[in-house]
């Protein structure tokens, strides 16, 4: 007979007893800001089952919301240390200009717009925790945002492609090859310092075309992400290469036909499309500086970290 511990409620209790009224202010303050990304990660996975005024999910949310708030309370003495650590480095990135408490306000709110817009928001999270080479100054430097970086892009669906017609359906990927033209054709690889690696920004790189293969994966990706694109960086033996996000099988082939009769024919005239498939079964295409056509040949085709921009 299995005998479950005796839950000892008068001690779970004194540990809820809150000293400092701040205690429950600061506990409750990290529960909604754990509570939301889990919250959209419950939502997008589970069965809606229409319960009127959407009140399965209010109730969900309150419950993730309750649970993490106990959880947290009854750890509430390492909690507070932690946050108070983690306040002070916060306060020490901003005074020296490094990360501090607006670059983590921005990329919060880029997760959970980026997670409520995502078919699998947890993935995003799982992108964010696994390890990648310099992630953090990657992720920084990928300036979608960034006026020059979308008015690039836009220039290049203006000189190349401009005029297909047919394929409404895969506009943005032919937009998107259109960057991938541009870029590869002008790019000019200079490798880094000896003292070690050098992240360009991408509105960096639109100024001479030239660096090694991280630079280029980073105006590749922002060019990309700038006009609706999904791609991705993957990192193996030593470098890193851009990616994008095709979709299905069924769209795979409908983008070897553009690629091989349309838009690359010369490029890539009997030659084969170089691609992974995620365990979603979404088909990935290379867009290595290498590449003379979207799917040219890989340099590395073994995958040791990927990191997505959604």
């Amino acid at each position: 007979m299995i005998k479950f511990p005796k839950i000892d409620f008068p001690q779970l209790k004194s540990k809820l007893q809150v000293k400092s009224p701040w205690d429950r202010i600061i506990i409750s303050v990290l529960s909604l800001l754990i509570t939301i990304p889990i919250f959209i990660i419950l939502h997008q996975n589970l069965i809606d089952i229409e319960w009127a005024f959407n009140l399965d999910r209010v109730f969900m949310f309150v419950f993730v919301f309750a649970a993490i708030f106990f959880l947290l309370m009854y750890l509430r003495t390492i909690i507070i240390a932690c946050i108070a650590i983690y306040l002070l480095v916060l306060v020490y990135g901003s005074i020296i200009g490094n990360y501090g408490f607006n670059e983590i306000s921005e990329d919060y709110n880029s997760m959970i717009y980026t997670m409520s817009d995502n078919p699998y928001p947890q993935d995003i999270i799982v992108a964010k925790l696994l390890p990648f080479p310099n992630k953090s100054l990657i992720l920084s430097a990928i300036e979608y945002q960034n006026p020059k970086v979308r008015n690039f892009a836009i220039m290049a669906t203006t000189k190349h492609f401009k005029g297909i017609r047919g394929y409404s359906d895969y506009r943005t990927t032919i937009q998107c090859f259109a960057v991938f033209k541009e870029i590869n054709s002008r790019w000019n690889y200079v490798n880094d310092p000896k003292e070690g690696d050098y992240i360009a920004t991408a509105s960096e790189s639109l100024e001479y075309f030239s660096g090694d293969c991280d630079d280029h994966s980073i105006l590749m990706a922002a060019a990309i992400r700038s006009i609706g694109g999904t791609p991705r960086l993957i990192h193996t033996k030593g470098h890193i290469y851009p990616e994008i996000l095709i979709g299905s099988s069924i769209d795979l082939e409908k983008v070897n036909y553009l690629i091989k009769n349309v838009l690359f024919a010369k490029e890539s005239y009997k030659q084969k499309l170089h691609y992974h498939i995620d365990e979603r079964g979404q088909v990935w295409l290379n867009l290595d500086y290498t590449a003379k056509y979207p799917g040219g040949p890989f340099m590395y085709e073994e995958i040791l970290g990927a990191l997505t921009l959604n």
